[in-house]
């Protein structure tokens, strides 16, 4: 029986029209831009200067702190610029610029395409690995990965959940690395569960992605601890607050993370790169990114190297058409959308999605009815409608009141409502002003 969460839900078009189509390499651009900040954070901090030669592989940035992450090349060349950059959204960022001279690699990168089962490290080693590679969460979030695999001390982690759903509309990134490195996703689990001193993992896929459920399945009868779950088509459901109630019946509460419930969910990308950091010594730099959407010409599942400008993938795929309404980065749920497509791919990009006017639905806003059709579709069980008038008006005290900061943003109240309100503009809005009131209280 297919699992899924209990409390509201949407169900948008999915245009999963990239899911048969096998992840090709995108080549090296003549240029790279990598961000010192690509995750969760503080930025790193700069280990070369201009001039120095690099190569794949090499160490650009140190973490700063806990909740940072090492940066590497992705190329190798020579350090040409260390300055601010335009990002996609338009602000300037540090970024390190490296011109591109062959593809080099660092010695201690495993190149070999072996699958290496054989999971000899200590839990301690796995985690330098882990820390040394530079993972992130690649579902979107980017939270360092070696503070989210360590558990609180007075915290229990007894179920690690693989999230394999992908739910956003166009997006298949996910989806075509589980059919192409099945048993090495398991595998990454498996280090994962020696990592967490656990024996139960669940790797859960939707329900749409058959090749997926079809491969893994058959490869975790092999591999003792690890098991899959089929989770119906339904959005949200990748969230991780829903997936877990899903796949365990248990919920996370308020104000409270996934460990509070005793679960760890990993994106099935990030469980990906620490197979390959832990078992091929290979930094994160490089990532699946899905190149789609109603006016793309040639939609593409790439292997990108990072930094690799999104004007290139988009060059790769017939260009930017006069009819693109919006970029997006991400899906178009809970995505990005941009304005610089000079801009680089980063460890958290998993989609560049090129839409029509039809599908963007840039509509005039009419007044709220009270249908309560936000409420139904709220997987958090909030009033979305409410929110917006508390957020247009400012009254913070009420907004902390209504559990705005439990808002996951995925946009399911403002896909769904008829007058076409932007809910999650103003649920967004209604949480900087409750974070501003109430910080460090």
């Amino acid at each position: 029986m297919t699992k899924t969460f209990a409390m509201g839900g949407i169900h948008p078009e999915k245009h999963k029209i990239t899911s048969d189509l096998p992840i090709v390499d995108a080549g090296l651009p003549d240029v790279v831009y990598i961000p010192l900040k690509q995750h969760s954070g503080k930025p790193a901090k700069i280990l070369v200067k201009v001039g120095d030669k690099v190569k794949v592989g090499t160490l650009l940035a140190d973490a700063d702190g806990v909740i940072s992450a090492d940066i590497h090349s992705s190329v190798s060349g020579e350090v040409i610029k260390i300055d601010d950059v335009e990002n996609a959204e338009g602000y300037f960022e540090k970024m390190i610029v490296i011109k591109v001279e062959g593809d080099e690699f660092e010695p201690f990168i495993n190149q070999d395409n072996k699958i290496d089962a054989d999971i000899s490290y200590t839990p301690e080693e796995i985690a330098k690995k882990i820390q040394e590679s530079g993972i992130v969460g690649m579902g979107g979030a980017g939270f360092p990965t070696p503070v989210k695999t360590t558990i609180p001390e007075g915290k229990k982690v007894d179920c690690l959940i693989v999230n394999g759903i992908e739910c956003e509309p166009w997006l298949t990134a996910d989806d075509r690395l589980m059919v192409e490195k099945a048993e090495e996703i398991v595998i990454g689990t498996k280090i994962l569960n020696k990592l967490l001193g656990i024996q139960k993992a669940i790797i859960a896929i939707d329900e749409n992605k058959p090749q997926a459920v079809e491969l893994i399945g058959k490869i975790t009868r092999r591999y003792v601890g690890v098991n899959i779950r089929v989770c119906q088509t339904k959005y949200p459901q990748g969230g991780e607050k829903q997936l877990i109630n899903a796949i365990t019946g248990r919920e996370v509460p308020s104000g409270k993370l996934p460990v509070d419930a005793g679960c760890l969910v990993q994106n099935v990308g990030t469980v990906f790169a620490i197979y390959e950091a832990v078992m091929k010594n290979k930094p994160l730099y490089e990532r699946i990114v899905t190149v789609s959407g109603d006016v793309c010409q040639k939609p593409q599942n790439f292997r990108v190297r990072i930094g690799t400008p999104i004007s290139y993938l988009l060059d790769k795929c017939g260009g930017l058409p006069d009819k693109t309404a919006q970029v997006v980065l991400g899906g178009p749920m809970m995505g990005t959308s941009i304005i610089n497509t000079l801009a680089p791919v980063t460890k958290i990009t998993s989609g560049v999605i090129l839409l029509s006017e039809k599908i963007c639905h840039h509509t005039s806003m009419a007044d709220c009815i009270r249908c309560g059709k936000c409420v139904d579709g709220c997987p958090m069980g909030l009033r979305p409608f409410l929110i917006g008038i508390y957020a247009r008006n400012h009254m913070v005290d009420e907004l902390k009141n209504i559990h705005v900061m439990d808002c996951i943003e995925c946009g399911s109240c403002a896909y769904i409502c008829p007058a076409k309100i932007p809910l999650l503009d103003y649920c967004k809005l209604g949480k900087i002003d409750v974070r501003n009131k109430f910080k460090g209280k």
